[in-house]
């Protein structure tokens, strides 16, 4: 028996095909069937669940490609099951596993381990990327082929920068051999140093060692320089300077295998919100001044920056309630991904197709997944959205095992409804 599900009258945004229109979305044994405004007087099949969608939004499923796991290693911290409801309560249907585990992931049997554990405990789809370098040294480079083959979508060191650019360049040559991804992060550690926020004024202020903008462009121009003379698949993971958009602004002009993410954090908050020492706002890329904020909000808008991510990152207790130097970075960021961009929503800075575009459709085609769309004949992951719902983050509300998130007591508007993977609701705001 095929499970038929209808929704009425909804506000249908999909950016894969440019639509935003009032109409009907129908889903027959986790396909999409019908979608628009022109499938509002097709009826519904028989013995289909109807819903009146009243004007609330349905979107593509979100697809996040930085998050970090615990699993294997530190499960007190996050499991992919919980990620995996983490995941559903904000929307995500799609995310990408960072190697930085214990192990790291840089085997073959690493990469069946995450695929294994996700397909019988996980509600969302769960894609696990591999290490560029192994045990994340920056040396030796890992088995790119065999790696690839087993699942692993993209090569990333996570939180670490390859500082020999030999190895780099090595691995980006494999990279663009075996039609792979590298996802990079850029921060110069020297320059980085034991700094724990962005220097300036106010981190003079507060007493604490700063990290300077030049120590994630410095970095970046490199590797631009790399991906240059390599022709791989080359992804800047999360960038927070308004210099970084410009370095990626100038190789765009060149390079078509160049894509950019910046972290949902860096868009909607800013070195203000630390005060007095708030180390659930000690994050990695630290938050910087106003003037990036607005900064990446500008790359964003004219497609400089490809896609937002979470950079979800849990943490224990007994890491975050430390003095703010000795506290790890990091912040979950699953769950108030969507109700986080939406501000930038509400306060005009971005249309809402453009935002469902950096948050699915775009990171869809920089991974090359089938995700990210609400094209007839696809999967249907999908989700419901209440745009204008005011509501306040408690921790209480989080399904992550861990709590450290620098919206605790945020007012946010816009929320979400309902998730959906393949037809089947993950996901009810309602129970």
């Amino acid at each position: 028996m095929k499970r038929s599900l209808v929704y009425k009258n909804a506000r249908i945004v999909d950016p894969s095909c440019n639509k935003d229109e009032i109409g009907t979305l129908i889903v027959v044994d986790g396909v999409i069937k019908a979608c628009g405004e022109n499938a509002q007087n097709q009826g519904a099949p028989d013995g289909a669940e109807v819903f009146d969608a009243q004007g609330k939004a349905i979107l593509p499923g979100l697809v996040d490609a930085r998050v970090y796991v615990g699993e294997p290693g530190n499960e007190h911290r996050e499991t992919i099951r919980s990620a995996s409801r983490s995941a559903a309560a904000g929307g995500v249907t799609s995310f990408v596993m960072m190697p930085d585990t214990h192990p790291v992931i840089d085997d073959v049997a690493l990469v069946e381990f995450v695929k294994q554990t996700a397909r019988e405990n996980a509600s969302v789809h769960v894609y696990p990327s591999a290490a560029i370098t192994k045990q994340l040294e920056g040396q030796e480079m890992t088995e790119f082929g065999l790696l690839k083959e087993s699942g692993a979508i993209a090569f990333t060191d996570g939180h670490k920068t390859v500082e020999n650019s030999l190895v780099l360049r090595r691995a980006m040559t494999y990279a663009h051999d075996f039609d792979a991804l590298i996802i990079h992060e850029t921060q110069d550690k020297w320059l980085t140093g034991a700094g724990v926020m962005n220097e300036g004024l106010l981190s003079s202020w507060l007493g604490l060692a700063g990290i300077p903008k030049e120590a994630e462009v410095i970095p970046l121009e490199r590797d631009l320089r790399l991906a240059a003379l390599t022709g791989c698949r080359y992804h800047a993971a999360e960038l927070s300077t308004g210099m970084s958009a410009e370095a990626i602004r100038r190789a765009k002009q060149n390079l078509d295998n160049v894509t950019a993410g910046v972290s949902i954090n860096n868009l909607t908050l800013n070195e203000n919100d630390i005060g007095e020492y708030r180390t659930f706002f000690r994050l990695s890329p630290p938050l910087r001044s106003e003037e990036d904020r607005l900064a990446m909000i500008e790359a964003v808008r004219d497609g400089t920056i490809d896609i937002i991510v979470s950079s979800h990152d849990p943490q224990g207790a007994d890491t975050k309630r430390l003095p703010f130097e000795d506290a790890e970075a990091g912040a979950v960021g699953m769950e108030t991904l969507l109700a986080a961009a939406l501000r930038l929503y509400h306060d005009q800075s971005l249309p809402l197709g453009k935002i469902a575009a950096l948050l699915s459709t775009n990171p869809a085609k920089v991974l090359q997944i089938d995700a990210g769309t609400l094209q007839l004949g696809k999967m249907a992951d999908f989700i419901l959205v209440d745009l204008d719902e005011p509501w306040v983050l408690t921790l209480d509300m989080l399904h992550s095992r861990s709590k450290n998130t620098p919206f605790e007591n945020a007012r946010f508007q816009g929320h979400v409804l309902k998730t959906y993977v393949a037809g089947k609701c993950v996901y009810d705001y309602q129970n």
